[in-house]
Parts: structure tokens; sequence; C-alpha cells
């Protein structure tokens, strides 16, 4: 087991094992048998998940060490539901319920308190917006984003206005060892779930249309988050050559999703 010398939060990384993938599967079926062992050591194994998540709230004015608690109460959540017949990595799985743990730690600690209810239709309402000008290349109005969304124009804008430093739902919040996570993946969304399980299919369909070296850049660019100098420099072309090859890769895709 490969550890790092570095303390972080109190930490000191360098006693944290990190565990392989065979590892993890026997770890695994050594927790589903009641073996305590086995999921002290796979929390320790994934706490490098925990910091790398609670570096997304650094500019928070909470204590870094009490985030860090709160984010392995999350991780041990993760751990005590994770269902290994799943096809999805831990980490993708852990990540979100880390963030929430969190992000529910700070919304109650917080002195401005906003309902439930009003931050759901505020992030209603960003999904909304979002959708709209992905579909239509322009910035809806109030008045188009009420009646895809079935809400006062009023409400709307008070639910925006009372939500504290709004993201956009595509903005990445964990992209290291896994798949990129969006803010959009830990937001509900009953009204679009079958259609984004066809459009996720129909996806890598598309990406299996690609070539090997498309399908890879496409994989670097938009599955772990790497920049295009940062692709360039792991597969030995030019910047130029990684943007050229990643517009025919989208091209192809695109061409077969209208299709």
């Amino acid at each position: 087991m490969a550890l790092n010398k570095v303390e972080i939060c109190g930490v000191n990384t360098s006693k944290l094992p990190v565990l392989k993938a065979e590892e993890k599967e026997e770890l695994f079926r050594r927790i589903k048998e009641g073996d305590e062992e086995a999921r002290e050591l796979y929390i320790k194994g994934n706490l490098r998940l925990v910091l790398s998540v609670i570096k997304r709230f650094s500019g928070s004015s909470e204590n870094m060490d009490d985030l860090f608690q709160i984010g392995c109460i999350g991780l041990i959540k993760a751990i005590d539901n994770f269902d290994t017949t799943l096809n999805v990595k831990f980490s993708t799985y852990a990540v979100p319920m880390i963030i929430g743990e969190i992000r529910r730690y700070l919304r109650d600690n917080n002195s401005i308190r906003v309902s439930r209810s009003l931050r759901d239709i505020a992030y209603r309402a960003i999904y909304a917006k979002e959708t709209y000008m992905k579909n239509n290349l322009k910035e809806p109005t109030i008045a188009e984003i009420a009646n895809e969304i079935g809400i006062e124009k009023e409400t709307i804008v008070y639910a925006m206005d009372a939500i504290q430093n709004p993201v956009s739902l595509f903005e990445p919040v964990y992209t290291e060892g896994g798949d990129t996570l969006y803010v959009m993946d830990q937001i509900s969304d009953k009204k679009n779930r079958e259609e984004n399980w066809v459009e996720n299919l129909s996806l890598r369909e598309a990406i299996n249309r690609l070539n090997q070296r498309e399908r890879h850049i496409i994989d670097l660019r938009f599955y772990e988050g790497k920049t295009q100098m940062e692709v360039a420099q792991e597969i030995g072309i030019s910047q130029a050559q990684v943007s050229r090859l990643e517009k025919n890769a989208l091209k192809t895709m695109r061409n077969y999703l209208r299709a």
C-alpha cells in the first residue's frame, strides 16, 4: 500500500492506506459480514476522499477540522449504504453524500436560514435556466422559467434572492480519481429522471462511434475534468491538436445524436 507524507486537518496521511481495487472488494465483502476491523480500514482508506471534498469549502468561515469530522460522517453513511452490485465506483457514490452532509451542517449553522422549500424552488429555477440555455443558446426570461416549472414569477425571484452564492449546476465539485461530479448530480429531478437515463444511454452509444484516441480525449476532458493542456501533456501531442481532435469528436457525437 502506497503512502503519502502529508498532514491535513490534523490527519497524518502517511498513515493512511491506499486501497487497491481487489482490496476494496475483499474489505466490502467482510464489511457486509459484520467485520468491524474491515470497516475501520475502509474508512481510513477513504479519508483522502473527505480531505479532497472539504477543500471546496475552504472559503467557509467554519473550522476546517469541524468540516472534516462532518465529512467523515458522510463517508461512513456512504460505506454503510453502498450497494456493491451496482456498476458504480464507490467515490462516485460517496462524494455527493459527503458534500450533502457538510452542506447540511453549514445550512443548520447558518445564522440566516432559508427554508428547504424555498431552496428547492431556487434550484429548480437554476436547472430550468441551464436547460433552456443549452437548448436555445440564449438566456430565458423569468416568465419563461416560471412557465417551465409552474411557479409564479414573484416566488422565483424571491427564492433566487434568498439563496446565498448560487452556482451553475454544471460547476464540477469533484474530479479526482473518477468521473466528474457536478452540482446538478446532487439535485433530485423526478420529472427528467427517465429522459436523462435514456440520454445517457444514447451518449454512450455516441462515444462508442469515436476512434480510440478521440474516446481517450473525451474521457480525459469530460470525465476526468482535465484541461486541454493537461491532456496534451499526457498523450504527447500539442494543445492545438487536442482541440482539433476534441472538436471533431464532439461533431461526430452531435451528428449521431441528432440522427
